[in-house]
């Protein structure tokens, strides 16, 4: 691929639909997916980065409406069926924090490999309003996406050429998710239930 690589409106829309897909089903790696968009939208078109921020956010926030429908009206017994939900401790913890620290909450989920599906699990099963759900996992799946674009940008600005960009951006988002499955690893062996 060369630096004038052809940015165009159609890679906006499967960028959305990519991560929307891996929102309900996480199975793609969407921070990945948004780090891309980035490297490629700075190599052709740098008004372009509004438009991957835009589209990895949007992909994001109706990913997450969609799993939150889904965990507020089915997710007591998805919960139980999964054995997540044993005793309402964890629970009752977990809704104490996404209503002090509602953003950072629902920010910090996605951005933790594993953690999106128990804060939404959570907020659906205490009832968290909807009106307030959508507006404050707005905020959050806009952080989300300017995260990863930043990633993509750290990679655009290390190499020439975009595949290089690419390649370094996708490192970058599994050597960031591993360092942060290390890290949940640690806390739960030094604070054990």
């Amino acid at each position: 691929m060369s630096g004038d690589a052809k940015f165009d409106l159609w890679y906006l829309f499967a960028l959305a639909g990519a991560v929307l897909i891996g929102a309900v089903l996480p199975v793609l790696p969407t921070g990945a997916a948004v780090s891309a968009g980035a490297v490629l939208a700075s190599h052709s078109n740098p008004i372009g980065l509004i438009g991957v921020l835009i589209a990895g956010a949007a992909g994001a926030y109706v990913g997450d409406l969609i799993v939150y429908a889904g965990c507020r009206f089915g997710g007591e017994r998805l919960a139980k069926r999964i054995g997540w939900l044993r005793d309402n401790a964890s629970l009752d913890a977990l809704r104490i924090r996404l209503a002090e620290h509602e953003i950072s909450v629902l920010l910090t989920s996605r951005l933790i490999p594993g953690g999106r599906v128990p804060v939404l699990l959570a907020a659906g099963l205490a009832g968290y309003p909807w009106r307030r759900f959508a507006l404050v996992d707005l905020i959050a799946s806009s952080l989300w996406a300017a995260v990863y674009m930043a990633i993509g940008l750290l990679g655009y600005a290390l190499f020439d050429e975009p595949w290089q960009g690419v390649l370094a951006a996708i490192v970058l988002v599994i050597l960031t998710t591993l360092v942060s499955t290390l890290i949940q690893r640690a806390r739960r062996k030094s604070h054990p239930k």
